[in-house]
């Protein structure tokens, strides 16, 4: 309850922001890749943080600078090469500077910053399978998963009694997690009835709004409880304080970051508007 002040709080500032970025995005395309790009070399900032590697700028540079150019040089179609020239220079590095420079140090910097990068650079992409309706697709992409997310947690403040994985999340319920799958489920249903009241042309396919309703409440846990064990790991409770109440900009983004793809790959091989 002692956070619940700082969060609405957030939420009362951040949502007006996100939709004016929203709004210009619609119209400028390139403030929606420079945006993703500043928050990707944010979250690398706060992962490396979590084992004090930030400091280390012959890994973080290499990192800033492709989280920053991954979504713009996307358009470029030079999405296979870039991970593969991130992957080699860190390689190069490790092998040039191997007494400051451990294997480990080098996994964890690859696996975190490749994982961040592919989930918010799929933001951007699935646009293009439904026919440019960015705005939609950012509701969808961040707004389900946040619903979940703050379903959860009020539901788990007033309902929760039995566990769902505390060695690595103390506070997550089982009632948290059924509380926020409803409420990512009547979200899906009532974004897809909202907008298909409102266009008079494509239609968002109810059912498949309701499977990915399904998926994102599983597969946002799943994100969460990832990243709270190597919050554990590196024994830190939160990886910034970004937004007060919800901790730093990786907190946020967190179950973002392992649903955006699932929405890319439904709207790639199902019907999603049509």
């Amino acid at each position: 309850m002692d956070s619940m002040k700082p969060r609405l709080l957030t939420a009362a500032i951040g949502i007006p922001a996100a939709i004016l970025v929203l709004l210009l995005g619609e119209v400028f395309h390139f403030i929606l890749f420079l945006v993703i790009g500043a928050f990707n070399v944010v979250m690398i900032l706060e992962y490396l943080a979590a084992k004090q590697l930030h400091k280390n700028m012959k890994l973080f540079i290499p990192c800033a600078i492709y989280a920053f150019a991954q979504p713009t040089l996307l358009h470029f179609h030079l999405n296979l090469l870039t991970p593969y020239l991130f992957v080699f220079t860190l390689f190069v590095m490790m092998i040039l500077f191997h007494k400051e420079i451990s294997f480990s140090d080098a996994a964890f910097v690859t696996l975190g910053t490749i994982i961040i990068v592919f989930g918010m650079t799929s933001i951007l992409v699935v646009p293009d399978r439904i026919h440019g309706y960015y705005i939609l697709f950012f509701i969808i992409t961040l707004g389900i998963p946040w619903i979940a997310d703050g379903g959860a947690y009020f539901t788990g403040v007033f309902l929760g009694k039995h566990k769902l994985c505390p060695e690595i999340s103390p506070k997550k319920t089982i009632e948290g997690f059924l509380g926020g799958t409803a409420f990512c489920i009547v979200s899906a249903l009532v974004i897809a009835l909202v907008f298909n009241s409102i266009s008079m042309t494509l239609k968002l396919n109810i059912w498949i709004m309701l499977l990915l309703g399904v998926l994102i409440s599983v597969v946002s846990v799943i994100g969460d409880l990832s990243f709270s064990l190597i919050k554990r790991s590196c024994g830190i409770k939160d990886f910034g304080s970004f937004f007060p109440g919800h901790g730093g900009v990786l907190d946020r983004f967190d179950s973002v970051i392992f649903t955006a793809p699932v929405v890319f790959f439904i709207a790639k091989f199902l019907p999603l508007l049509a």
